[in-house]
């Protein structure tokens, strides 16, 4: 197992712990706060350049062993999506179910869940850390994004991945969303989880298919995923911010 940075896994977790109270009351309370972006704000601007250099030579995350798994892998976020559409894809085990990959690409395409889980994958044991102030051990297997990117494509324009979700919050017109750069996008340990635990990915962590992004923090691993788009630039995507919690305060960069 390699570890990286984990002195400043622990300032971080520190940092969260101290929240208290407030941090319990969830992501949307903490961000209507007017003090919590303001520490994501320093966060970020401490951490995306000089994380940027540091993964640069040490690039994965802790890994764990089974040993180490939590009791309960606890939703964050949606625990269910609960629309129409949702509630007739998990009736039917997700056979309808496919995601669309385009914008920027040479080869648009859609995958079922079935072509996904036989290309390559990769299980990883790793730890998920929540701005609520709580961590998580789970063991994901899923299909590397980077496996997928090679498959559509990416144009020289493309810079950013964004991924669209079944969950819709703050209204039906309103759909999760987040966003990384191909940074992220071709490390090793990001994938497309569609297993946790060795079972089948249960909904209330994300069924079908969620991200893992291993290196930011929880509100980065979007669920539900249904679409995944290629852009050069973040400002059209609903709030222009990068995601659906960086439209309410939050920092696009959530690196631990």
């Amino acid at each position: 197992m390699r570890k990286i940075d984990e002195p400043r896994r622990g300032i971080l977790r520190g940092l969260l712990a101290s929240l208290g109270a407030a941090a319990l009351a969830g992501c949307d309370a903490a961000s209507r706060s007017s003090w919590f972006p303001k520490v994501l704000k320093r966060a970020e601007s401490l951490s995306h350049g000089a994380h940027r250099l540091v993964t640069a030579h040490q690039p994965l995350v802790q890994e764990f062993t089974r040993a180490d798994l939590s009791a309960d892998f606890r939703s964050n976020g949606t625990a269910n999506p609960g629309t129409d559409i949702y509630k007739s894809l998990a009736a039917n085990h997700f056979a309808d179910w496919s995601l669309r990959v385009d914008g920027l690409v040479g080869n648009p395409a859609q995958f079922t869940l079935a072509q996904l889980r036989a290309m390559r994958s990769r299980t990883q044991i790793t730890r998920h850390d929540c701005v609520e102030g709580w961590s998580a051990i789970g063991e994901w297997t899923g299909v590397p994004l980077s496996e997928l990117l090679a498959l559509v494509q990416p144009k020289d324009n493309a810079k950013y991945v964004v991924f669209h979700c079944a969950d819709p919050l703050g209204g039906e017109q309103s759909f999760y969303y987040e966003s990384i750069d191909f940074d992220d996008a071709y490390h090793p340990q990001t994938i497309l989880a569609y297993q946790l635990n060795g079972q089948e990915l249960p909904i209330k962590n994300g069924a079908p298919l969620r991200l893992r992004v291993e290196r930011q923090l929880g509100y980065k691993h979007a669920k539900y995923l249904m679409h995944i788009e290629l852009v050069d630039d973040l400002a059209r995507i609903a709030g222009g911010k990068g995601g659906f919690w960086e439209d309410r305060g939050y920092e696009w960069y959530a690196g631990i």
